[in-house]
């Protein structure tokens, strides 16, 4: 049994897979997705990055990108501020947040004498070489990896590039310390994700596949598009035809949680292929959400539901068409879960919906040119700790863990019991039958009711929790959410 256990005093268990549970009865595994707070930084940008704390400064900070790389700042990571950097001239003048030598930008251009532009940054304090506070990978048809001091002037670093496409996701592995590039090549299911990765920064591992789409997603594609061209609260792009696509992974984001991965692949649904010199689609893209216990192989979560989907466009709202991870969410000190995506509302210029007769569309839902002028913003949205998915019960709902040891230590849960509760036994691991005294004949248990991210359970006659041998927790859950159970 030794093998089996969990161990639920180091991480907290999860239910987005069945790591955890040993058996579910009666409750069915829901996706949450994060709720919106709003636009923090608009005017056509996007960022491949997430924010990163600088514990010198105090201040969280942001690399993006549109015309050039600029960067932000922000007290508490909702509030951003355009700092004037004075540090590259522009259009005659040194009077902006430029991060990034525009000289040196040449971006995606596999021609470029540089390198390209500066794509993906993490802030490393652990590194004792403060030339190497920030690790970057600097993009043009490749991925080459680069050093700051201080994430404005960089240095590459003498390695080959990381093969790639026009996208990535690149993050630092707290887990098990290493960097992790996901980048973009593709496969006979057209872009999918592939991840190199380094332990030092210095030589990276050739790529190899780790995440595509299947004939699902393509059944998906067909669904997803029919209900965007059918309601008639979204915008549809200039260009449909009735080609049936294979759907692509565009990228994906990965956050290192809990002892284990959480990746947020956008799923790129095509409409129509655009003719040359443009030879692309027209299409939408949505984040869906895929765990994997060793970064190589993934489990697609709750049926492929959209973490975050499309909005109306009602000429307020910026994710209209084309939604993507800026970088994996952050988890705040207190647990809560932020989550930063490009949101981008046009599904073309103004040129091709003119071109193939489409600018009735943009009458219809009243468009204005400035909202092809201001087509993306970086966006926040939020969930609770450990928020990602919940088991939720009906009548009766069970969760039965896997073994672990308990040693002394109180179980904890983080669950929404405000309709309902949540009973607790501690079962022994083999024999699987209640140990005495949580469940007393004639009296009923205390149950959890409620909603807390983190309630200890309390049991009818408090015992000393010392067990020879491993358990198992029970939890019986009527109408009720559970996202996760720990120890400590």
């Amino acid at each position: 049994m030794k093998n089996d256990l969990i161990d639920p005093k180091t991480h907290r268990q999860l239910f987005v897979d069945d790591f955890a549970a040993d058996s579910i009865s009666g409750a069915t595994r829901t996706l949450h997705s994060p709720k919106k707070w709003g636009p923090v930084i608009t005017g056509g940008i996007q960022s491949r990055t997430c924010p990163q704390w600088n514990s010198e400064k105090k201040l969280w900070e942001w690399w993006y990108f549109g015309e050039n790389v600029y960067y932000a700042t922000s007290a508490d990571g909702e509030h951003w501020e355009q700092p004037n950097l004075g540090l590259f001239e522009w259009k005659g003048s040194k009077e902006n947040n430029i991060a990034y030598d525009p000289a040196g930008q040449a971006a995606f251009d596999p021609n470029a004498k540089s390198p390209g532009r500066l794509y993906h940054i993490v802030r490393d304090e652990t590194d004792p070489d403060p030339a190497r506070r920030y690790k970057g990978m600097l993009s043009a048809s490749n991925r080459y990896p680069a050093v700051s001091p201080d994430g404005f002037h960089w240095n590459l670093v003498d390695t080959p590039p990381i093969p790639s496409q026009d996208e990535s996701q690149f993050t630092h592995d707290h887990q098990t310390n290493q960097f992790l590039a996901f980048v973009k090549l593709s496969t006979e299911w057209g872009r999918s994700v592939w991840l190199s990765t380094s332990t030092d920064f210095q030589k990276f591992t050739d790529p190899k596949l780790v995440f595509h789409t299947d004939e699902i997603d393509r059944e998906n594609r067909r669904r997803r598009v029919r209900e965007v061209i059918d309601n008639p609260t979204y915008i549809t792009p200039p260009i449909i035809d009735d080609e049936d696509y294979i759907a692509e992974c565009y990228n994906m984001a990965v956050l290192p949680y809990q002892g284990f991965y959480i990746g947020f692949p956008t799923i790129f649904n095509p409409f129509g292929a655009c003719p040359p010199p443009g030879t692309n689609y027209t299409r939408i893209n949505q984040i869906e959400m895929t765990v994997s216990r060793d970064l190589y192989h993934w489990d697609r979560v709750a049926d492929r539901a959209l973490f975050i989907g499309l909005e109306p466009f009602d000429g307020e709202n910026y994710g209209c068409n084309q939604l993507l991870m800026a970088g994996h969410p952050i988890v705040r000190d207190d647990g809560e879960i932020w989550c930063y995506y490009n949101a981008l509302r046009m599904p073309g210029s103004i040129e091709i919906f003119k071109e193939f007769g489409r600018a009735q569309e943009l009458f219809r839902l009243n468009a204005k040119p400035e909202h092809f002028k201001d087509s993306g913003a970086l966006t926040l949205a939020k969930l609770r700790p450990d928020g990602f998915v919940s088991l939720d019960g009906g009548e009766c709902g069970t969760m039965l863990s896997k073994p672990f040891e308990l040693k002394g230590e109180d179980v904890y849960i983080n669950a929404d019991a405000s309709w309902g509760e949540i009973y607790a036994e501690l079962v022994d691991g083999e024999t699987r039958k209640p140990h005495d005294g949580f469940w007393v004949p004639g009296e009923s248990p205390e149950p959890f009711t409620g909603d807390s991210t983190k309630a200890k359970i309390k049991w009818k006659h408090p015992h000393d929790l010392v067990f020879e041998k491993p358990v198992r927790l029970k939890l019986y859950i009527r109408q009720a959410r559970l996202y996760s159970f720990w120890i400590e």
